[in-house]
């Protein structure tokens, strides 16, 4: 017997694990014992009721060759084929198939006999009342067993489970099935009439939206969890909403693309994020996966440690590649990825490559040594309004950063360059650098024998300098809220869906083209802003800053010319991209004037190409690029 560790001060239960020949040794008694009750009712009812000590001798002996049989083919059949779990419907089954056999060979053996011992009915009605009363008593038995596993009502907290589909069965399968487990489910809630009488492993339904109030004073439940995957966001507010006013906490069950790769379990319950509020609800779930594409592969992620880039190394882990290079300039940064991914960080290994793509030479060297098949750009410098005061950053970064990456990566067989939807119809610094790094991409899949592209969508939810992350910064501080304009909108995916369309492009991304997810409609930062405060104690105020410059009151995915093509999948639009030359970019001054800078980069988003010839991306890195560190 095996005993729990135990702090001091605490007292431990033991549980005694069921000896199985214990066990295996009382399911034969009570299965002689059905066998003779079985052909004794049926000889009793058969002689009506009068049976006399002889017959009842020759029945019970006829029970006992019953039971034998019986017993051989069990034996069989666990020996050579199966042994199913007590109660399973597998052992229904098998039991069905094993006592039907046993009653032929009884019923034949008292066919072939001249002077039959017991009637020809009784093999066949005894079989089946002993079937009956073998499934009963397994089934009294796997009763108290899942009972045995239900979480103590005495320290686990009582839950309404909203939502009786298939990921709220599943839930409450695990919730009951879990004796240590932290919740005990006292009721099912769905809105569906088909369900309404409905009873899962004893736990019965208790009505819809409306009788949530009532459910929780009825069962003294403190919590709901939401467990509809994949549920529209009217939904989720509306029983958040009347679970708040009931008293009780809102919990939710991620959505189907977070539990695509396991089962349901205890620990998937989360608080309710501003993304299920919203409704962003993954609306890339069910794309196929890139997994073919990026096993056995060589990856590199730049930037990976950034929201983007670590969650780009997470899916990636799961496509099992041949071998996942991540490179960031920000050594903390590379730390918390190295410790989230493996539990640990030591920083020793040679997955982990500190570098910066501000250093042309050092970024060469480190592809040309590690030689990736594929390479995810995602470093780059991203908060608008700081780059719209130092576009020479812009420049350096962004710009010059990404065509040291290009160039060094002419050999690879997949490029993917993150974008953003500023990079259309840009106005701002951020949304110039970015237009002009898919054109540049786009003008080393011209030159390259690999597949260059770009993925291009909005704004990431809950990612670090993110207005989610700025709002719960505010209200946890007690401050307003600052928001823009009130009429602002922008469209909002969570980081895992930005991710997955980002490796859906190595999969399905042309040559040269940037490819634009269908973001839904635009969300009204304000309705965010009030979303997050309503969870908040208190009522933050709201205080409207205006539009900073660089800033759109509405962003588009499409520029000026591109049509909303979708030839492979509805949800994915391709779009082409001019090429640019880097000898245009080459030729930038970071250190003139910040309006001249300005200017030039707006430009060159606009810049028709120019046929620069069959020539190197870079001709020549040490003398095409001003030094960045440009003495005045």
């Amino acid at each position: 017997m095996q005993l729990a560790e135990a702090t001091p001060g605490t007292t431990v239960t033991a549980r005694r694990r069921p000896d199985p020949y214990r066990r295996a040794a009382a399911l034969l008694a009570t299965d002689t014992l059905a066998w003779i009750v079985g052909f004794v009712s049926a000889a009793w009812t058969r002689y009506e009721f009068d049976l006399t000590t002889g017959r009842l001798t020759q029945v019970v002996g006829a029970g006992l060759l019953a039971t034998s049989a019986y017993g051989a083919l069990s034996w069989l059949h666990r020996r050579y084929w199966a042994r199913h779990p007590l109660g399973s419907l597998q052992e229904a089954r098998c039991l069905t198939v094993t006592v039907t056999c046993a009653a032929a060979i009884v019923l034949g053996s008292v066919l072939s006999t001249a002077d039959r011992p017991v009637p020809a009915s009784t093999p066949v009605v005894g079989g089946a009342v002993a079937l009956l009363l073998m499934l009963s008593v397994r089934a009294v038995q796997r009763h108290r067993i899942d009972r045995s596993l239900r979480p103590h009502a005495g320290s686990a907290t009582p839950v309404l489970l909203f939502g009786a589909g298939s990921a709220g069965e599943g839930l409450l399968r695990a919730l009951v099935s879990d004796p240590q487990g932290r919740y005990l489910p006292v009721g099912l809630l769905d809105d569906d009439p088909d369900k309404r009488h409905l009873r899962i492993d004893d736990v019965r339904m208790l009505g819809g939206q409306r009788e949530i109030r009532e459910a929780v004073a009825q069962t003294g439940a403190t919590t709901v969890i939401f467990s509809v995957a994949n549920a529209d966001a009217d939904l989720i507010r509306a029983v958040r909403t009347a679970t708040l006013q009931a008293g009780a906490e809102f919990k939710v069950l991620p959505s189907v693309r977070e539990l695509v790769d396991h089962r349901i379990s205890v620990a998937d319950v989360r608080d309710v994020g501003i993304d299920d509020l919203l409704g962003r609800r993954q609306l890339v779930a069910d794309l196929v996966t890139a997994d073919s594409t990026l096993a056995g592969q060589r990856v590199l992620v730049t930037g990976a440690g950034g929201s983007i880039g670590s969650e780009l190394c997470r899916q990636i882990l799961r496509a099992d590649p041949g071998e996942l290079m991540m490179l960031d300039r920000d050594e903390s940064a590379l730390h918390g990825l190295q410790l989230s991914l493996s539990g640990q960080a030591l920083l020793d290994g040679p997955e982990l490559i500190l570098a910066d793509l501000r250093d042309t030479e050092g970024i060469a060297r480190t592809i040309r040594a590690r030689r990736p098949d594929v390479i995810f750009h995602a470093a780059a410098l991203k908060h608008l309004t700081l780059l719209q005061r130092h576009p020479r950053e812009a420049v350096k970064t962004n710009v010059w950063g990404t065509l040291s990456v290009l160039n060094a990566a002419r050999d690879v067989a997949r490029f993917v360059n993150i974008s953003t939807d500023k990079a259309a119809n840009p106005i701002s610094v951020l949304g110039y650098s970015k237009r002009i790094t898919e054109r540049l991409t786009a003008y080393a899949a011209a030159q390259s024998p690999g597949t260059f592209l770009s993925v291009r969508f909005g704004n990431v939810l809950s990612s670090r300098g993110s207005v989610v992350t700025a709002f719960q910064t505010q209200i946890e501080a007690g401050l307003p809220v600052t928001v823009t304009h009130p009429d602002v909108t922008r469209y909002l995916m969570t980081v895992q869906e930005a991710v997955h369309l980002v490796l859906q492009a190595t999969a399905i991304g042309q040559d040269g083209e940037a490819l634009v997810l269908d973001m839904g409609r635009p969300v009204r930062i304000v309705d965010l802003a009030r979303q997050l405060a309503n969870q908040a104690p208190g009522s933050p105020r709201i205080v409207y800053t205006g539009l900073r410059p660089g800033e759109k009151l509405h962003e588009d995915l499409f520029g000026s010319g591109e049509v909303d093509v979708r030839p492979l999948h509805p949800l994915i639009s391709h779009v082409p991209v001019p090429p640019l030359a880097p000898t245009e970019v080459t030729a930038l001054d970071p250190f003139d004037e910040p309006e001249k800078v300005i200017e030039r980069l707006a430009w060159l988003c606009g810049q028709p190409h120019q046929d620069a010839g069959n020539v190197a991306l870079v001709p020549n890195t040490r003398n095409s690029f001003p030094s960045p560190f440009r003495s005045n």
